[in-house]
């Protein structure tokens, strides 16, 4: 699990460490960390590059300080532009005994060290700092701890910011790392450990290890009714292929058996799925237009989990009553809520947990990054996929993916987070050789799970 802390608690956690350590090792640890992952962005080719720092008040110019006295010590041209009257003393005496300097320019640098403010920093750039970020324009750029001008424990943004190549960060992911619209500007995330005590935060991300542990697998003596029925409520006649793509995203191995209820000539194309009956969960809304009321109301009828998707959502008021996935995209989201689609792209974790709240329903918010909100405050966040996702009927098959998880036996939260998760490994999966379309992704899960290692049923 890569868990993602608030900036309370890793103060906490650096002051329990530096309590028990000497004074200043925990810098060290951290600056010996970021100017080997300078060195490695770098190829391994330290001697004679140009490497500029751009040096605040905080720790982390701390950190961009000793680190730069490492790197020039292996024979790169380290410069410091200072841009604060305090910087950090014994920081700057390494550097210019190693060899490094001072400027008041920044020059045309190989890369640039963003160590401005770090995590204690709130607000967007300054204007001095801005107008330098400016100037360097496309030149390689590194974050210290978290990119200056994102907002740490929210991954808004609200004016000019660095956007970061790489973003070097210490003892554990932050909010930002991981939360649209900041996590964008953090580019690639390399993670030092410096030793840091965390608990379990709200905010996390799976790895494959913890999908790998989630999955159902059969048992020994399973059959297709113990492995969970899911139904399907998709399509129309307006949107008949709906339908088919959520069926896909269902009928992927997941489960014991897929019912589909509608007009969409899903059974034909689908020799293993068949109609209405008995089911542990159902997805409803793909594609069923104007029917979506109905839908709603006959899968409500039989009080088993929902995944509520697509036109579906528009039927959607207060809580639901029993337990459910919503899968808004930021323009649903923002109708679900009477807010703009820039509202919620601009503030996506709290509009997600205010949404699980208020309908008391786990809410899938789908995008870049797609966020999966509790009521109880806990989020997912699932960093797997790839642009090629942005296609028409990914969603239905995600609907009905996730559906199939449900009625399986994971609980709303797990088939959320789990299903974007494997959703999103298919598509990249996929997409390995060029476009994909929705039933590509669909294929590519049952590879995903292989490649997972989950190990095949015992022989009974």
């Amino acid at each position: 699990m890569r868990w993602a802390h608030t900036v309370a608690q890793v103060r906490a956690a650096e002051a329990d460490l530096m309590a028990q350590l000497p004074e200043g090792a925990l810098m060290q640890r951290a600056s010996f960390g970021l100017a080997a992952a300078v060195g490695a962005f770098l190829g391994g080719q330290v001697y004679g590059r140009t490497i500029l720092l751009l040096v605040g008040s905080g720790d982390n110019g701390g950190d961009a300080l000793f680190a730069g006295a490492l790197l020039a010590r292996r024979g790169a041209s380290v410069s410091a532009l200072l841009l604060s009257q305090r910087v950090h003393a014994a920081g700057l005496a390494a550097l210019r005994a190693a060899g490094g300097r001072v400027v008041l320019e920044p020059g045309s640098p190989d890369v640039v060290l963003d160590a401005i403010a770090g995590i204690g920093g709130v607000g967007p750039l300054r204007a001095e700092a801005a107008a330098i970020i400016e100037r360097l324009g496309e030149t390689p750029m590194i974050a210290v701890d978290t990119p200056t001008g994102v907002d740490v424990d929210t991954g808004q943004i609200n004016g000019a910011h660095v956007r970061a190549d790489l973003t070097v960060t210490f003892g554990t992911y932050k909010v930002c790392h991981l939360v649209e619209p900041a996590a964008q500007a953090c580019g690639v995330i390399e993670l030092i450990d410096i030793g840091l005590d965390l608990p379990p935060a709200q905010v996390s991300s799976l790895t494959s290890a913890d999908v790998a542990n989630l999955v159902p697998r059969p048992g020994p003596f399973a059959h297709k009714y113990t492995r969970g029925v899911v139904g399907v409520r998709a399509g129309s006649s307006t949107y008949p292929g709906a339908a088919m793509t959520c069926v896909a995203g269902a009928n992927s191995g997941l489960v014991g058996m897929v019912r589909y209820v509608g007009d969409a000539p899903v059974i034909g194309s689908n020799p293993e799925v068949v109609g209405a009956g008995q089911v542990q969960a159902w997805v409803v809304g793909s594609g069923t237009s104007h029917d979506a009321q109905a839908h709603l109301d006959a899968a409500l009828a039989d009080a088993v989990p929902l995944v509520i998707d697509a036109d579906a959502l528009k039927c959607i008021h207060g809580p639901v009553g029993v337990p459910a996935i919503l899968t808004p995209h930021a323009g649903e989201m923002a109708a679900l809520m009477g807010l703009t689609r820039e509202q919620v792209e601009a503030d996506q974790l709290a509009i997600a947990r205010e949404a699980a709240q208020r309908f008391e329903a786990v809410v899938m918010l789908k995008g870049r990054h797609t966020l999966i909100a509790a009521p109880d405050g806990h989020v997912a966040i699932t960093t797997t996929g790839n642009p090629w996702l942005a296609t028409a009927g990914a969603g239905d098959v995600l609907a009905g993916l996730t559906g199939a998880l449900l009625a399986a036996g994971l609980t709303p939260f797990d088939a959320a987070r789990v299903g974007s998760w494997v959703h999103g490994a298919a598509a990249t999966l996929a997409g390995e050789h060029g476009p994909i379309v929705a039933s590509d992704i669909a294929r590519g899960i049952p590879g995903v799970v292989a490649a997972l290692g989950i190990p095949a049923p015992a022989a009974s």
